[in-house]
């Protein structure tokens, strides 16, 4: 629970306490058009959509995640906001309560505790959810999401199944749990009969598997899942959430390179269209982050055939490149070039996949030039396109709070006022840009972007893959699965404490960080710093170091929570 003390003192530090509503991030009233103001005289009162609401509800989550209070979820006692939504959209109602308190594993379950009793089957598989989401990335020694999921995986209810799977990769991604492979190993391989409902469950487990053993190359897992890919009948496969069962394979060999090799033998033996995305999607995996040029060129073969139809495997081809290069600079902007071309030269399912890649590319780090170029692909006449794009600038900018990306959303929030689709991705967008009140990021890279995490780069693939195909996923039925990204969820700050975890302010410098790699001397690591007072936030490309002599950090890489010693060597000047 220090996660969640620190990150709360960090907020009221800089003053962002107070909750914030989803009408403070939309800020319609700025809006030219006033088509608000002017439709609320005429016609009566307004209308709720439940679309507008399942948005308001995902958006209200993301910014106020961590803080542990809002306006919609947490102070009222008759919950009127959870049946202003239907269905599924209860589901994630429900589930925002873990987001708000996310990470504070003991007073997240009181609140949550009287939505598991819910009548409402909805209202149940949202709390289940949010159990999962509370304990993300936090080590609990009761281990609560373990205990309060377990019950409902063994249930028939197939809306509890879901949220159960969902809730259990989202709270042990990274965590190679053998207990929580073996419940989700059952449901993977399903029950005899089949049937979509049976494949959705089976896609979610195995995403979750993918989730909780992460670069882990796990034998059992691995095996598991390709087996189902063999089993299952073509109607299955042409399910549209089976692209999460390849997934899941995928990431169990996130960055392991060769360790992949005998799984593409094994997957390319499947008689489906869809052996070529699985087999797409593995190989990308392996190699991410590797900057491997050969694998790019492979990638990019992929993308030479002009296909119009089944073409799913091309788009994965798009978004391996982009996957396969981040993470180092002249990588990254070398695959942009080839971006440039593909938007030139290829079909529309390639197209449709470029706004995507370039935001892996540009996690958390909104660039001028990526900025542009994804807004003007957001006015594109093809549906996908611009909604990609829309939600790849949700990607770029998210947890910065850029007030030029911010601007450009709320003209695309008028420009689509009528498309009901478009609309829902400009919240998303709207909300990941202001994501936990601008003090976290989706950054996979930490420690001097060094090293990669995988549960973070799941997640992050995860949401590009649904994109892939908005309409039966994130647009549809399966939105919850948004919540995945708290998995990549982590906070930009740096606080420097004692050995007691009492904080400790000291002067820091805050600037970009310089490659130092090989030089003579000792060059300065950073340019164009400023000096603030710790606790100070940090963004994706910068870095920082101690301002005083005062004071020794016990690791080499400022970031995070740090703990500071006394220089022993340290002697005040004279004569001041």
């Amino acid at each position: 629970a220090q996660l969640s003390e620190q990150f709360l003192k960090l907020a009221q530090d800089l003053d962002v306490m107070d909750a914030k509503t989803p009408e403070d991030i939309y800020k319609s009233h700025l809006a030219e058009t006033g088509g608000f103001s002017r439709r609320r005289d005429t016609g009566g009162a307004q209308v709720d959509s439940a679309r507008a609401n399942l948005a308001s509800t995902f958006v209200n989550a993301f910014v106020n995640a961590g803080f542990g209070d809002d306006k919609l979820m947490t102070n009222n006692p008759d919950n009127e906001w959870l049946y202003k939504n239907k269905d599924h959209g209860m589901m994630s109602a429900a589930a925002s309560l873990g987001m708000i308190l996310l990470w504070n594993v003991e007073e997240g379950l009181t609140q949550i505790d009287k939505f598991l009793y819910s009548s409402e089957v909805y209202v149940k598989a949202g709390a289940a959810l949010a159990v999962g989401i509370l304990s993300s990335g936090v080590r609990n020694d009761a281990d609560p999401a373990l205990a309060i999921l377990t019950e409902h995986m063994e249930g028939d209810s197939h809306v509890m199944k879901c949220a159960a799977c969902t809730g259990l990769g989202i709270a042990y991604a990274g965590a190679a749990r053998e207990e929580v492979m073996e419940m989700l190993n059952l449901v993977v391989e399903g029950n005899e009969e089949g049937g979509a409902d049976s494949m959705l469950e089976a896609s979610l487990a195995g995403l979750a598997l993918g989730m909780i053993y992460v670069g882990k190359c796990d034998e059992t897992v691995g095996s598991t899942i390709v087996q189902k890919l063999m089993e299952a009948s073509d109607e299955d496969l042409d399910h549209s959430h089976a692209r999460y069962l390849c997934l899941g394979l995928g990431l169990l060999f996130l960055g392991k390179m060769e360790k992949a090799d005998a799984m593409l033998e094994a997957v390319r033996t499947i008689e489906h269209k869809i052996a070529k995305y699985a087999a797409v999607v593995l190989e990308t995996c392996a190699y991410a982050g590797t900057g491997n040029v050969l694998k790019v060129q492979e990638m990019l073969h992929h993308c030479t055939e002009h296909l119009t139809e089944d073409a799913e495997h091309q788009a994965a081809a798009v978004i391996g490149i982009g996957l396969i290069t981040m993470g180092e600079n002249v990588g990254a902007e070398m695959a942009l070039r080839t971006f440039d071309h593909l938007l030139h030269y290829c079909e529309p399912p390639i197209k449709r996949a470029v706004p995507l890649a370039i935001a892996l590319l540009h996690v958390s780090n909104p660039d001028f030039g990526v900025i542009d170029q994804l807004s003007r692909l957001s006015h594109d006449p093809d549906t996908e396109m611009s909604q990609n794009a829309i939600l790849g600038m949700g990607i770029v900018s998210a947890g910065t709070n850029n007030s030029r990306v911010a601007g450009l959303l709320r003209q695309l929030s008028e420009f689509y006022s009528k498309e009901a689709g478009h609309i829902f991705c400009v919240r998303i967008a709207q909300g990941l840009l202001h994501m936990g009140k601008g003090l976290m990021t989706l950054n996979p890279f930490h420690s001097d972007r060094m090293l990669m995490s995988g549960p973070a780069v799941g997640a992050l693939l995860l949401l590009l893959h649904s994109c892939l195909d908005l309409k039966t996923t994130l647009l549809d039925k399966t939105h919850y699965l948004l919540y995945y990204l708290t998995c990549a969820m982590s906070p930009r700050m740096l606080i420097t404490v004692n050995e007691d975890m009492s904080w400790r302010p000291v002067t820091v410098r805050v600037g970009m960080a310089v490659e130092t790699v090989g030089q003579a001397g000792k060059p300065k690591t950073i340019t164009g710093f400023q000096t603030h007072t710790t606790p100070v936030l940090l963004g994706a490309k910068e870095r920082a170091e101690l301002g005083t002599e005062e004071v020794l950090s016990v690791s080499t890489v400022l970031e995070g929570i740090v703990i500071l010693k006394d220089n022993p060597d340290y002697e005040p000047e004279e004569g001041k």
